[in-house]
């Protein structure tokens, strides 16, 4: 079985390891890199609990070769929590309102949401269950699940009164970044 030396950056580390051909991404992040947040269920792209960024976008990384990462950037459920290891909002609503149990879906869950919230920040119910499609859960019906979404997009919000100042004065901010990604 042919090797390969491949480079690229997990979590804003930068990581070099060598895999076989065949090693699936999740396998190389799991088994040789020791980031267990993405987990191994169907192997088929169906259940959606592999699911990570790879250079900005959820994929399933199931269906990912290792070698084809090489030079990208990978980010998992485990780079989420800022460096004081503070969660990030969307895995705090999840705990929040209840939405997960076993856990064992969860990372692909919220990976697949906080690509959902930075594409669409205020997303309808059919809007988030058609974005969680791709996801199986098969403990709590999904009621929850969206409603840790919901919970997660106000919470990512900018607050009501940013536009105010201290004395009720309006502020001009400027609202019209490009999103990252967009073309």
């Amino acid at each position: 079985m042919a090797t390969h030396d491949i480079e690229l950056t997990v979590n804003e580390t930068e990581v070099e390891l060598t895999v076989d051909s065949r090693t699936l991404l999740v396998h190389a992040l799991r088994d040789e890199l020791g980031y267990t947040g993405p987990k191994v269920g169907c192997e088929s792209s169906k259940c959606g609990a592999c699911t990570v960024e790879l250079d900005g976008d959820a994929v399933k990384s199931c269906t990912v070769l290792a070698v084809q990462t090489d030079g990208a950037s990978v980010q998992t459920v485990e780079g989420f929590a800022d460096e004081d290891g503070e969660l990030h909002p969307i895995q705090e609503q999840f705990s929040a309102e209840h939405g997960l149990q076993c856990g064992y879906c969860t990372p692909g869950m919220v990976t697949t949401t906080k690509h959902l919230l930075e594409s669409n920040p205020d997303p309808s119910r059919e809007e988030i269950r058609k974005a969680l499609k791709g996801n199986i859960c098969r403990c709590t019906g999904y009621q929850n699940v969206v409603d840790a979404v919901e919970s997660a997009a106000a919470a990512l919000a900018p607050a009501e009164s940013e536009g105010e100042s201290a004395s009720g004065d309006d502020v001009d901010l400027r609202t019209d970044y490009p999103t990252p990604g967009e073309d």
